[in-house]
């Protein structure tokens, strides 16, 4: 069969390739973005419940009411932004399939879409297949600040999307308030849609504010901002998370989405909600994760690796030119091989070669693991 495929370039990814070398090796592994502690008994027992009261077919398209209308009060106490739930709310299969179906409703063959790197590594295959042209624009270590003069300079009358994370995976870094203003200045008067990646809206620390597009009404009139449940609640396994954007442009978000999804699992929908009635529950976060950040750094400040700054998400960078020159992929299987501790080199994240020595992280563990991991990382 004459085959062309539309990602050509695309293999096996490098959380897979580590994951498998820690099993392999018996190795803690610190690589992969998700807990290894459950998720809150509570929330458990509301999916058992309503999977007893047989709430087991389709759910609505959008997502059940009571969901999106709770999200709505969420958006509203946190951020002072009205949302209209039944228009501006939808519920998706995780956070990757909702940025998935954006790019695929708004971007056409040729369209430029600049994103931030390192970047989360679904953004770009999600461009390319959907005909669009990633343009990437690279953080520089240690801070991981934009230069919006140098940003601006990618932006031509083919840009169509610009891409955010914020807190960013895998710097850790976080968009200030000024960043978000100057965003909304540059596309102010433009038909560039920015999707806002803020899965990690709760995991923010040092007594930082998460500066949502919700806090900047023009901005969120041209943008599609996109949530994970699985990162707030522990339970990454789940797929489920939700967009919310203008009706104008929600209303194309759903003609795509209702072809690849339709609808998302109804039972833990309606417990999501009934959950969401004690704020405390994703509230407690910022001081929740910050301990454990916090608990890991503490557990390996003797050892050869040297910390950056992180402000937000559950991955921490650390530099290793103290101890090897080997290129961080080779670093990261070199580690996790001879002294069984499975990390992510982070020039997987980004397109340009760069010859900083970093791999990340994941502190999202139970404290006896990071403990574990803090042993063999002191001999390193």
């Amino acid at each position: 069969m004459n085959l062309k495929s539309k990602l050509p370039n695309v293999g096996t990814t490098i959380f897979t390739v580590m994951s498998r070398l820690a099993n392999e090796h018996n190795a803690i592994n610190l690589s992969q973005g998700f807990p290894n502690f459950d998720c809150p008994p509570d929330l458990q027992n509301l999916v058992s419940k309503y999977i007893s009261k047989g709430m087991n077919q389709y759910a609505p398209m959008a997502g059940v009411p009571i969901l999106r209308e709770r999200l709505a009060d969420k958006i509203e106490k946190l951020y002072g932004l009205k949302i209209n739930s039944e228009n501006e709310i939808t519920i998706t299969a995780g956070a990757t399939q909702a940025i998935y179906t954006i790019i695929s409703a708004f971007i056409h063959s040729g369209d430029e879409v600049i994103i931030i790197e390192p970047a989360y590594d679904s953004y770009g295959p999600s461009i390319e297949v959907n005909g669009g042209k990633v343009i990437p624009y690279q953080l520089v270590a240690p801070s991981f600040k934009i230069d919006w003069e140098r940003f601006k300079m990618l932006m031509t009358p083919k840009t169509k999307m610009i891409i955010i994370n914020t807190p960013h995976n895998p710097t850790g870094s976080i968009l200030s308030k000024s960043d978000m203003e100057i965003l909304d200045q540059i596309t102010a008067n433009t038909d560039i849609i920015v999707l806002s990646d803020e899965v990690y809206e709760h995991l923010i620390y040092d007594g930082e504010i998460h500066q949502s597009v919700f806090r900047f009404p023009n901005l969120f009139n041209r943008s599609m901002a996109v949530f994970s449940f699985g990162k707030t609640f522990h339970s990454t396994g789940w797929k489920i998370g939700y967009c919310v954007g203008p009706e104008y442009l929600m209303s194309e978000f759903r003609k795509v989405h209702q072809f690849n999804v339709f609808s998302v699992n109804t039972p833990t929908q309606y417990a999501i909600a009934e959950f969401l009635s004690n704020p405390n529950e994703y509230l407690s976060l910022p001081d929740f994760y910050q301990k454990k950040r916090d608990h890991f750094a503490n557990a390996i400040a003797k050892s050869r690796f040297q910390p950056l700054k992180c402000t937000g998400t559950y991955f921490q960078l650390y530099d290793y030119s103290a101890i090897s020159d080997l290129n961080d992929v080779d670093f990261a299987k070199w580690l996790t091989i001879e002294y069984g501790v499975a990390t992510i080199p982070v020039s997987v994240f980004s397109s340009f070669e760069t010859n900083d020595k970093l791999v990340r992280f994941c502190f999202a563990k139970k404290e006896e693991t990071l403990d574990a991991a803090a042993d063999v990382i002191n001999r390193v």
